[in-house]
């Protein structure tokens, strides 16, 4: 349910809205506009609708959220969210980029490529430590050791993190490490793993299934909001189709659909969307020309000897270069970076 206070309406009736939806046994989420209050009223719809919500002074109007994806829809903000990792914005004007390799292999190793995203302009820095790998017989990642590397490398550039949650069993270990939780592809419909990131205090990045609809996204997302965390954003990575020439095919489609469904910030996974690193450059650009608020990209110094999707992986130079390019685009489509 959706409340929209009256323009005029005060402080104290904002707040007395808020307490009788506390008393009632429900949830609410307060959104601030430039003229009006929007508050979304979280609970069972039958007990929502039982409850004489547009009787309190300074309600305008009472709208059900029709859609079942209450808490992600952009209904129930009616404005874009913005969502912090470390001292980052995500979802404002600038285009985040979120770079590293894609497993953490050893302390030089994440600490020079941060140090080199870092210079040439990523925000965050991308790093595995526990890795989901298609055959058990490949790496798996460092595991904690990974983590505490990346926490060395944030020491040493200022970079936040993002790293890879796979299992519940990891959680309470991972946050002491990272600054953000990214659950993968394989995991976008691990309900259990969902409820739990949905009740950390760390921000998330859900990554689209592999096979999974837009639909199937924002409902997943629903998993984590509806546990009481809104600092979510959703990952485009590419989908599994007939074509074979690319790893995966980057749907595109999907960012502009989802800034119209949803005020959760949108990231685009280039990398993985095609894996066909000279291409890499071009499906980034496209990326941020459909609106996506950042852009995740694996960088590795020496990609033929890295322990996992060294093909995919963009040199440093090559990085350099596609974020002045980057830059262009962003800038035309009323972006910054």
């Amino acid at each position: 349910m959706i409340i929209v206070t009256k323009p005029e309406a005060t402080e104290a009736q904002i707040q007395h809205i808020v307490e009788r939806i506390d008393e009632w046994g429900l949830k609410s989420e307060v959104s601030r506009g430039a003229q009006r209050v929007v508050i979304g009223v979280i609970g069972p719809e039958d007990k929502i609708r039982e409850k004489p919500i547009a009787a309190i002074p300074g309600v305008e109007s009472v709208t059900p959220v029709l859609k079942p994806y209450k808490l992600v829809s952009y209904e129930f903000r009616q404005t874009d969210s913005l969502v912090k990792v470390g001292d980052v914005t995500v979802g404002g004007k600038d285009v985040v980029v979120m770079s590293g390799p894609c497993s953490v292999e050893n302390r030089d190793q994440i600490t020079s490529i941060a140090k080199d995203v870092k210079s040439c302009g990523a925000k965050i820095l991308r790093g595995g430590a526990f890795k989901p790998r298609t055959s058990p017989y490949t790496f798996q990642g460092l595991g904690v050791e990974g983590l505490k590397l990346l926490a060395e490398a944030r020491e040493e550039t200022g970079l936040p993190v993002i790293t890879e949650v796979m299992d519940t069993k990891d959680l309470e270990e991972i946050e002491k490490y990272a600054d953000c939780l990214q659950v993968g592809a394989r995991n976008m419909q691990n309900f259990s793993l969902l409820k739990e990131v949905g009740r950390s205090k760390l921000p998330v990045m859900l990554k689209r299934g592999l096979a999974a609809t837009i639909k199937d996204l924002l409902m997943s997302a629903e998993y984590i909001l509806s546990e009481g965390n809104f600092n979510v954003m959703l990952c485009e990575r590419g989908i599994r189709t007939f074509e074979t020439m690319t790893r995966n095919t980057l749907d595109l489609n999907a960012v502009p659909v989802l800034k119209a469904e949803t005020h959760l910030p949108v990231i685009v996974d280039p990398t993985h969307g095609i894996g066909v690193r000279p291409h890499i450059p071009a499906m980034a650009l496209a990326a941020i020309a459909a609106g996506a608020d950042g852009i995740m990209m694996e960088v590795h110094n020496n990609p033929e000897l890295a322990k996992s999707d060294g093909e995919q992986a963009l040199l440093p130079p090559e990085f350099e270069d596609v974020m002045r390019r980057m830059r262009a685009v962003a800038q035309a489509v009323g972006r910054e970076m």
